[in-house]
């Protein structure tokens, strides 16, 4: 089978491109957040529950403007609403579909129940 160099090559370099230009959405870890939080860095707690119709309308705005350049600092953090009970009360979040925003250690604004994408954008826009 032949293969066609350039063009997988050509694949692998956008591919590279677009994971630099895109912020972090990750799966919650209380380490990570921490650090990231201590560092000042942008930050987004997400809380999720896939049950959650909201939190369903949500996801795909979130992927895309995490896809976007201005966001590529930002680390967006994931965290499953039904199982991240000691972070809810920390944050003292009592419903999913909530965004916990943070810019240089400190929580800066939040959001729930959010579905408009000017909005949403909006919210985590305050991290930067």
């Amino acid at each position: 089978m032949k293969t066609n160099t350039p063009i997988r090559i050509i694949g692998a370099l956008l591919l590279a491109l677009a994971g630099t230009a895109a912020a972090d959405e990750v799966p919650f870890d209380q380490a990570s957040y921490a650090q990231a939080v201590a560092a000042g860095k942008p930050v987004v707690v997400y809380l999720h529950a896939d049950w959650c119709p909201t939190c369903r309308a949500q996801q795909p705005i979130v992927d895309r403007l995490s896809k976007e350049p201005g966001f590529k600092q930002m680390t967006i953090f994931v965290a499953d609403f039904d199982k991240e009970t000691a972070l809810e009360k920390s944050l003292k979040v009592t419903q999913q579909s909530t965004f916990v925003v943070f810019s240089k250690g400190h929580e800066v604004t939040r959001s729930t129940g959010q579905t408009a994408e000017p909005a949403i954008r909006a919210v985590l826009q305050q991290a930067l």
